[in-house]
């Protein structure tokens, strides 16, 4: 403990492990508890953690539980889409582009009661404390951060049980025993980590996933969707107007059913080691196939192309913490500017754990099929002009070769 602490702001899903932080704080810190709880789509019922509080003495005051799903999919995970934003290539940032929100939450609750401190339960190894308290200190840089995990003892299951028990916190059957392993949910992803999974040899187990039916089980005729799109956002399914939570929602369940969206990835952590997990993310799948496609045909190709080299910075900028930097608001001005005709109609095909890509459409359209098109068109397109730019563009190439052959190379 290094500082004293009046009042903590805890996130908090009312489940063991932050049921024991909560009354660790209290007995090492003596600090008035206030507790967080965020409805980010993780399709857990929230009021039981509500219940866990009052149970270990929060008054109903220093309990707060925000349904944040629209915000969380308008404000954060909709703008990364429109960059197309994705880790190393492959992971779509489902654990990432949460914490950002949470952690304001936490900081707006802190000012309004009060609290000189934050808790989170993140532990020592992790990418969450990095971005947690990156964005804690972003939003009130003088606040006092608590990390149990970095401070107390508790180093085994076992610990925590008999902590758990001398402080009457109540002990589900099934979080006795060591959790196979561990899950974290909201609206866009389901990623599991940890034990049974820390192997990357070895296959993830069939009951590890949640958020998706086997594609080898999924329906053997194709399911056909449209997605119309307005300034880079998805606005409507089937030409159903919904909004941004509902759209996302109903995108899971397309992708549930045709088993689409799982990923098996080891993944380079921020803090420095390499780590296995597998996540599932069937609608967002779904949603970046798509707003490539309509982008394909709305872009200039030097806004495209610039895109897509901006890309993995801001993806490595929302994996690592950094939300609220200047840089990452930076990129997001350009990739926001670029949106501005991404307007139009995507339509889909989704089979057995594939999303493709059937045809797309868009009043802004660049794409000019008098222009490209094999017959002569009626685009005037002077065939011999390719000739002076390829010179052109082969002058350095031909000095090359010309040195190397004075050379005898």
């Amino acid at each position: 403990m290094s500082k004293k602490v009046k009042k903590v702001v805890l996130a908090y899903s009312g489940g063991l492990d932050t049921s024991i932080i909560l009354k660790w704080l209290q007995t090492t810190y003596g600090a008035e508890v206030v507790t967080f709880t965020a409805d980010l789509g993780q399709g857990e019922e929230l009021e039981p953690a509500r219940k866990k509080a009052q149970l270990l003495g929060i008054k109903d005051e220093n309990i707060f539980i925000e349904d944040l799903r629209e915000e969380f999919v308008r404000d954060y995970v909709f703008p990364m889409f429109r960059a197309n934003a994705v880790y190393e290539g492959q992971y779509l940032l489902g654990t990432s582009i949460a914490r950002p929100l949470i952690a304001k939450k936490q900081i707006e609750i802190a000012e309004r009661v009060g609290a000189d401190a934050v808790a989170h339960g993140a532990t020592g190894k992790g990418n969450d404390q990095v971005r947690f308290e990156l964005g804690y200190y972003a939003l009130k840089p003088d606040i006092t951060i608590i990390a149990p995990w970095r401070e107390w003892d508790l180093r085994s299951r076992e610990q925590l049980i008999a902590f758990a028990e001398q402080h009457q916190i109540p002990i589900a059957k099934d979080k006795r025993g060591e959790a196979p392993f561990s899950v974290d949910a909201n609206l866009l992803h389901a990623s599991s980590e940890g034990k049974v999974l820390e192997d990357p040899a070895q296959e993830v187990p069939d009951y590890v996933y949640s958020r998706t039916i086997d594609p080898q089980a999924a329906p053997d005729q194709p399911t056909s969707i449209t997605i119309d799109f307005e300034q880079g956002d998805a606005v409507a399914i089937d030409g159903t107007r919904m909004s941004p939570a509902v759209l996302l929602a109903k995108l899971n369940e397309l992708g549930r059913a045709n088993g689409i969206g799982r990923l098996d990835l080891v993944e380079n952590r921020f803090v420095g080691m390499k780590s296995r997990g597998m996540y599932e993310t069937p609608g967002g799948t779904i949603l970046l196939v798509a707003h490539r496609g309509i982008e394909q045909i709305t872009l200039d190709r030097g806004a495209a192309h610039l895109k897509d080299e901006l890309m993995p910075k801001y993806a490595e900028l929302i994996y690592n913490g950094f939300w609220f930097s200047p840089e990452r608001e930076m990129l997001q001005a350009a990739i926001d500017q670029s949106q501005q005709y991404v307007a139009g109609q995507v339509r889909l095909k989704l089979y057995k754990g594939n999303v493709i890509l059937v045809g797309r459409d868009s009043p802004y359209s660049l794409y000019d099929q008098d222009l490209v098109t094999f017959e002569e068109g009626a685009v005037a397109y002077d065939h011999r002009d390719a000739a002076g730019f390829i010179k052109l563009n082969a002058l350095r190439l031909r000095t090359l070769g010309q040195r190397r052959k004075k050379l005898g190379l």
